[in-house]
């Protein structure tokens, strides 16, 4: 697939890029997708989650009443669940949610979510720019001449540049990450990829390891 390359103006510079069918052009792979977004979202989740059961409940140990002649069932502690502040059954607790994929088939996503992006036109190739100083103000000029400000969009970049970065951190529905650095989640979350000219060799260095 040939794309013509845009500058910041968002105007055709008159150079085409030729996307590596290997990395957007493959045969997609849902499973692999759904296996690696899974894992990033576990990833994510802090799994300090507790509540208290029964034996981790402070109350008095005396017993509440008679054991027979009530006409209801017994009960022996305040701290039993089915009483109001007693222990929780079965309750939550803290626990690492990480599991273990493959590199091959996490490669093998990332490549089929650019895939889809591919074909869906959801791929533009930016020529490289740098900005002299953080500002949003010209970060959000640059979105609206790519006609993307409306939309999620995801920035890649060859490697950190700091201006860019915080330019765009204040910005809701965009981030900027490294070329090493792109995750199935991100391709596929955002509606826009939008590519640094420069970003190309590194994303094929990454993704050909």
């Amino acid at each position: 697939m040939e794309l013509n390359v845009l500058n910041i103006q968002g105007k055709e510079t008159g150079k085409k890029v030729e996307l590596n069918s290997l990395i957007y052009g493959i045969e997609p792979n849902d499973h692999a997708i759904y296996l690696d977004v899974k894992q990033y979202l576990a990833n994510q989740r802090q799994g300090t989650h507790k509540s208290k059961e029964r034996a981790e409940i402070s109350k008095s140990t005396r017993k509440i009443k008679r054991q027979k002649g009530t006409g209801g069932a017994r009960a022996g502690s305040l701290k039993s669940p089915v009483f109001i502040g007693g222990g929780r059954v079965f309750g939550p607790r803290p626990r690492n949610y990480e599991f273990k994929l493959n590199k091959k088939v996490k490669l093998l996503a990332r490549k089929s979510a650019l895939t889809y992006k591919a074909k869906d036109n959801g791929i533009i190739i930016l020529e490289d720019f740098n900005l002299e100083a953080p500002k949003t103000k010209e970060f959000i000029t640059i979105q609206k001449n790519l006609k993307i400000n409306d939309k999620k969009s995801l920035f890649v970049i060859a490697e950190g540049n700091k201006n860019i970065y915080l330019s765009s951190r204040n910005l809701q529905g965009v981030k900027v990450v490294n070329a090493s650095d792109l995750t199935t989640y991100d391709i596929l979350n955002a509606s826009s990829v939008v590519i640094l000219e420069s970003s190309l060799d590194k994303i094929e260095g990454v993704f050909n390891n």
